[in-house]
């Protein structure tokens, strides 16, 4: 592609080099350089791109684009901001598929991974569509798999995922839009039809560092979205409310002056019932996966279908029919009286849902198997480990992904919050040695949760993963002679 026409709404704050030039590719990683190529250089958190110029330039770039050019002369286009020129260079390199397809958007702090499987599953379902997806366990194009690295990739990858779910035939796309991907532009300039808020509760403060520049982060998704879909149970959906510009509809299960309501909520071990009530329909909505935050997942996709033009039976009728997603709420089998749950839970928020939630149907002991992230928000810690003391009968207090930290000094943070409790508990650093004391201790009539991995089959230390799969670890022990 030229470059002229790859920098069209790009603007450009000085430049070095003419518009004839003929570009092979765009890189933002100078490991994937070929010769020929745009390389941007992003300024990071960890390192800089502006110091890998000049062996992007060895390895064959043939322009740079960058906030700060060499001082030396070069193929130098600047910029303001990196991060937003790659996106529109990347949009503009593959085509702006976005355009070619109606693309959702889900974010909030939980709920979006789930929401975004039963979008996916509801427009498949209501419309027999062909839909992509973007998120945290995978990216799919139709059934095909197609592994995530995180939420929402730079927006590079996030480009080329819609022009290869375009030209597969996707005629929708569902993506889980993190408050890091709109704070450092990797969804810039994608018109999505429908923007979905889940909920806002404390967590990546050590990026955000207070929870209204969070809130600030999320609500960008609504200025590139043709409606926003507002949970209005929140107190942050209710903010938006009042001050995004786009169209609104709004969902709850307390206030009836939402768009959307739940009405005669039933909670069973195994499902979720209600009846879905808006201006002039009404319907019935059983969904196969427990636990009362499973209503406002549905509350939002419902929302979503419904501006989209859908029937509120149809969109009933599929929701019927959906599946649980790996990591969330998950039932591991095993051949004991008691049950093994895994799930993400990795804020306060979501580690007092899925408590919460599992209280309800145990007719044991809860017991709450956790640690948190290193390198990442360390206020939470002290307030995850007091839900846990007070919601659970028993505490594993354990690791999570301790990355570059020690686990000990995460522990010790976690174990501030805990206090005068009283709730029986140990603390073992290691997790496999964790979850296999968990088990070999567990009574009859327990539910076991392991909280924090989810999906994740690796746990990272010292900057390694290190493969762990919880089912794995479970399924292992069960085979191992007298853990039957």
């Amino acid at each position: 592609m030229r470059l002229e026409k790859l920098l069209s709404g790009v603007a450009l704050t000085g430049r070095t080099l003419d518009g004839d030039v003929e570009l092979s590719g765009i890189s933002y990683d100078t490991r994937d350089i070929v010769p020929g190529a745009l390389f941007v250089a992003l300024p990071g958190y960890k390192t800089d791109g502006h110091k890998f110029i000049r062996e992007a330039l060895e390895k064959g770039a043939a322009a740079v684009v960058c906030e700060r050019a060499p001082e030396e002369p070069g193929p130098w286009l600047t910029v303001a901001d990196a991060r937003a020129a790659l996106a529109a260079l990347s949009a503009n390199w593959f085509g702006h598929p976005a355009r070619e397809m109606t693309v959702l958007g889900v974010t909030g702090t939980n709920g979006k991974t789930t929401t975004t499987y039963l979008l996916k599953a509801m427009l498949e379902g209501a419309l027999g569509a062909r839909v992509g997806l973007i998120g945290t366990n995978q990216n799919m194009i139709g059934e095909k798999s197609i592994p995530a690295h995180r939420t929402t990739p730079e927006s590079y990858e996030v480009q080329k995922l819609l022009r290869e779910m375009a030209d597969a035939g996707c005629t929708h796309a569902v993506m889980e839009v993190s408050s890091h991907a709109l704070a450092l532009h990797r969804v810039d300039g994608i018109p999505f039809h429908t923007g979905v808020f889940t909920n806002l509760t404390q967590d990546h403060l050590d990026f955000h560092k207070t929870m209204e520049n969070y809130r600030a982060a999320k609500g960008l998704l609504f200025r590139q979205t043709a409606t926003a879909v507002l949970n209005l149970d929140d107190e942050a959906g209710r903010f938006y409310a009042e001050c995004v510009d786009c169209p609104t509809f709004t969902y709850s299960e307390n206030k009836d002056e939402a768009d959307l309501t739940a009405k005669n909520i039933r909670l069973f071990p195994d499902r979720v019932e209600f009846e879905a009530v808006t201006l002039g329909a009404i319907s019935r909505v059983k969904l196969p996966i427990p636990g009362g935050f499973t209503i406002y997942n549905a509350l939002g996709v419902i929302a979503c279908g419904l501006t989209l033009g859908l029937p509120l039976p149809d969109i009933a009728r599929t929701l019927g029919t959906a599946r649980g997603v790996k990591g969330r709420i998950e039932v591991v089998p095993t051949p004991t009286d008691y049950t093994v749950i895994i799930d993400y839970a990795h804020t306060p928020d979501a580690l007092e849902n899925i408590l919460t939630t599992v209280r309800g149907f145990t007719p044991g002991r809860v017991v709450c198997l956790f640690g948190c992230g290193g390198d990442r928000d360390r206020s939470k810690r002290p307030i995850m480990g007091g839900i846990a003391a007070d919601l659970a009968d028993f505490v594993v207090f354990t690791s999570d992904n301790p990355r570059t930290e020690d686990p000990r000094a995460i522990l010790e943070d976690i174990l501030a919050g805990v206090g005068e409790s009283g709730t029986p508990n140990v603390v073992i650093s290691d997790r496999r040695e964790a979850i296999r004391w968990a088990l070999a201790n567990a009574r009859a009539g327990d539910v076991l949760v392991l909280a924090g991995k989810g999906h994740e089959t690796y746990q990272e230390i010292d900057g390694v993963q290190h493969h762990l799969d919880e089912r794995e670890e479970v399924a292992a022990y069960f085979q191992e002679p007298g853990n039957r």
